[in-house]
C-alpha cells in the first residue's frame, strides 16, 4: 500500500467515526418513541386530490356584510390537507378538543374504536395527532398561537409530542392552563375526584407572538381606589420596598410632610433614590394625612390599561365548567345528543386572549360546534368580525344515533345564527352571520376522464375562492370566473386565450383582483397583465391543485 493510499484510508476512517459518533449522538437524544401506524385517509390523500365540494342548500346568509364562517364534513386529516392550500399561514389561532384516549369509545382509528385492552393504544393516538398537529403548524401565522384541551390519559405524552422541534418545539411552549372543569364533587370516586383538565399553549413562533391578557373585571378593577382625588383617577398602592437588592442601595428619605422612610429590616428600595424624588414631585406617591401610615406607590388603572396578565389555573366560576356546557347545549339542542362539549365561555377567553376583533380561528375537532358559537358570542359583545373554520366528522356519536356534522354541530351553528326557543319556550334572539358548509372529496388523478375534468375545474374553482373568501359569482363561463367579496375579487382563467377577454370584463369593475391563471406550461402571464397590475395581483396556483390539473389535461 502505497503512503498516499494509506492516507486515504485514515481519512475515510475517520470520517466513518464522525459518522457513527454522529449517529450515536442521535439515539441518545432524549425524546417520545412510538409504533407509526398507518391511516387509511393518509394514504389516499397522497394517491389522490383532497378537495371540497360544497353543500349548496346547507349555506346560511342573514348579513353579507359579515364574513363567511366554513364547516367541513369529512376526516380532519383530508380538511386539514385542504386548508394547507387554501389557509397555510392564514390562522389566528387553532383550538382543538382532541380525543382523550380513554379507551372509552372516544377514539376511533381507522374507523375502529380503540378501547383499553389495545397494546397499541398510546402509539395509535400518538400517530394520530403527530400526522394532524404537523398540517396544523403549516396553518398558524408566525404570530399564531394553538391552544390543545387533553386530560391526564394522553398529557405527559402529548407535551413531549409538541415539544419535538419538528413540531412546535419546547421553545415555543407559552403554558399548560390547568382548568377547574368539574364544579362538584364525585362522592363514588375511588381515590380522587378529578376536577380539572389541561389545555396546552403553543406559539408558531414565541418570539413574535403576543398574549393579550385578560380583560379586568369588575371584581379587578375595585382594587383600585382614589383616596386623595387625584385627577388622574383611581389607583393602586404598592410598597416601595422590595425583597431583593444590596446594602449599597439603602437609604432613608424625607417626604414633604416630614415623613421619613426607609425600607423595612431585611428588604430593600423599589427605587433609586432620585427615582423617588421624581415620583413624589409628580404626585405619584400616596401620603397618609395624618402622617401614621407608610408612603405607598400610586399605579394609576388608566394607565395600566384594561387587560392584566393571566394565571394558569382557570376556575369554572369565569371559564365555565361542563355541567354548564351541557347545559347550554340542551338548550339548543335534544338533552344528550353531545357529551361533555366544552363551554363557550372557555373559547371565547381562548380567543380573546389572541385575536383582537379581526382574525380567523380554526377547529378541527369541532364537535358540536362550541368553537364556533363561541365566535359569534365574542363577535357580538365586541362588533368584532372574527372568522371560525370547523372541521368535524359525521360518525354516530358514542352510538346514540346522531351524526356529529348534520345533527350536532351543523343545527347548533344554525339556530345561533338564526335564533331559536330555549326549553321555556323563550325566543332567543340570533347572533347573526354566514356559513358555507362543505363535504371532503377527491379528484382522481390517475384517470384523464372528462369526468375528471369537469370536477377538478368545479373544485379547484371552489377551493381557489375558499382561499381568498369570495363566494358571491359576477361571472361564470368555460374560459373564466369571477367572484367578490365587496370590493375584492378573484378572477380564475382556465383557458389562457381568454385573457384579453377577461381584461375587457374587468375593466369598469372597481377592486382589487386576486387572478389565477391554469396552464400546461410554466408561463408567469406578467407581461398580459401590466397595463392592469395596478388592480391585478398574479397569484400562484397551489402546487398540489396545479401538478393534478397538468395530468389530467395534458
Amino acid at each position: 500500500m502505497t503512503k498516499d493510499n494509506k492516507k486515504s484510508e485514515v481519512e475515510k476512517l475517520n470520517a466513518e467515526i464522525e459518522r457513527l459518533k454522529k449517529e450515536l449522538k442521535k439515539r441518545k437524544k432524549y425524546g417520545l418513541v412510538w409504533e407509526e401506524k398507518p391511516e387509511e385517509v393518509v394514504e389516499m390523500c397522497k394517491e389522490k386530490l383532497p378537495v371540497l365540494k360544497e353543500v349548496k342548500n346547507k349555506e346560511i346568509t342573514t348579513d353579507k356584510n359579515k364574513p363567511v364562517n366554513l364547516l367541513i364534513e369529512g376526516d380532519n386529516y383530508h380538511a386539514l390537507s385542504v386548508l394547507n392550500y387554501t389557509h397555510a399561514k392564514k390562522i389566528d389561532v387553532i383550538y382543538i378538543d382532541p380525543p382523550y384516549n380513554t379507551g372509552n369509545k372516544d377514539f376511533i382509528f381507522n374507523d375502529n374504536y380503540v378501547d383499553r385492552e389495545d397494546a397499541y393504544r398510546h402509539s395509535k393516538w400518538l400517530s394520530f395527532m403527530e400526522k394532524r398537529l404537523r398540517l396544523a403548524k403549516n396553518l398558524l401565522k408566525d404570530t399564531g398561537v394553538i391552544f390543545v384541551s387533553i386530560d391526564d390519559n394522553e398529557v405527559a405524552q402529548l407535551k413531549l409530542l409538541m415539544d419535538n422541534p419538528d413540531l412546535f418545539g419546547e421553545d415555543n411552549f407559552l403554558a399548560t392552563i390547568c382548568w377547574q372543569s368539574t364544579d362538584t364533587l364525585r362522592n363514588d370516586a375511588k381515590h380522587f375526584s378529578v376536577n380539572s383538565e389541561y389545555i396546552l399553549v403553543y406559539a408558531r413562533n414565541k418570539s413574535v407572538c403576543k398574549i393579550k391578557g385578560r380583560l379586568k373585571g369588575e371584581k379587578q378593577k375595585s382594587y383600585y381606589k382614589n383616596y386623595d382625588n387625584d385627577p388622574r383617577g383611581p389607583y393602586l398602592l404598592t410598597p416601595l420596598h422590595a425583597k431583593s437588592g444590596t446594602s449599597a442601595s439603602l437609604y432613608e428619605y424625607k417626604f414633604k410632610n416630614g415623613q421619613v422612610w426607609k425600607p423595612p429590616t431585611g428588604t430593600f428600595p423599589r427605587f433609586s433614590k432620585s427615582t423617588l424624588s421624581k415620583l413624589e414631585k409628580e404626585g405619584r406617591i400616596w401620603l397618609d394625612p395624618k402622617g401614621v401610615k407608610v408612603p405607598q406607590r400610586k399605579t394609576y388603572l388608566a394607565e395600566v390599561g384594561e387587560r392584566m396578565p393571566i394565571w394558569t389555573f382557570w376556575q369554572y366560576e369565569d371559564f365555565g365548567s361542563t355541567r354548564q356546557s351541557n347545559q347550554e347545549l340542551s338548550e339548543l339542542l335534544n338533552k344528550g345528543i353531545f357529551s361533555n362539549p366544552k363551554p363557550t365561555k372557555l373559547i371565547k377567553n381562548i380567543v380573546d386572549l389572541v385575536i383582537d376583533k379581526k382574525g380567523i380561528v380554526l377547529d378541527f375537532f369541532a364537535g358540536s360546534g362550541t368553537t364556533g358559537h363561541a365566535v359569534m358570542a365574542l363577535n357580538k359583545e365586541d362588533g368584532g368580525n372574527r372568522k371560525f373554520i370547523l372541521c368535524t366528522n359525521n360518525e354516530n356519536n358514542n352510538g346514540n344515533g346522531y351524526k356529529i356534522a348534520e345533527d350536532v354541530c351543523y343545527p347548533r351553528i344554525k339556530k345561533v345564527i338564526e335564533g331559536y326557543k330555549n326549553l321555556k319556550g323563550e325566543k332567543v334572539e340570533g347572533l347573526s352571520g354566514n356559513l358555507k358548509y362543505f363535504k371532503t372529496d377527491f379528484v382522481d388523478y390517475d384517470e384523464p376522464t372528462d369526468r375528471n375534468k369537469i370536477k377538478l375545474t368545479e373544485q379547484a374553482t371552489e377551493m381557489l375562492c375558499v382561499k381568498e373568501g369570495t363566494f358571491e359569482p359576477v361571472i361564470d363561463n368555460e374560459k373564466f370566473k369571477i367572484f367578490k367579496n365587496t370590493n375584492h375579487y378573484t378572477g380564475i382563467i382556465w383557458d389562457p386565450l381568454s385573457i384579453p377577454e377577461f381584461k375587457k370584463a374587468i375593466k369598469d369593475m372597481k377592486g382589487k383582483f386576486s387572478v389565477y391563471v391554469f396552464s400546461l406550461g410554466d408561463d408567469t402571464f406578467d407581461d398580459e397583465f401590466k397595463d392592469v397590475k395596478q388592480k391585478v395581483l398574479l397569484s400562484p396556483i397551489p402546487e398540489a391543485i396545479l401538478r393534478v390539473y397538468r395530468r389530467i389535461f395534458k
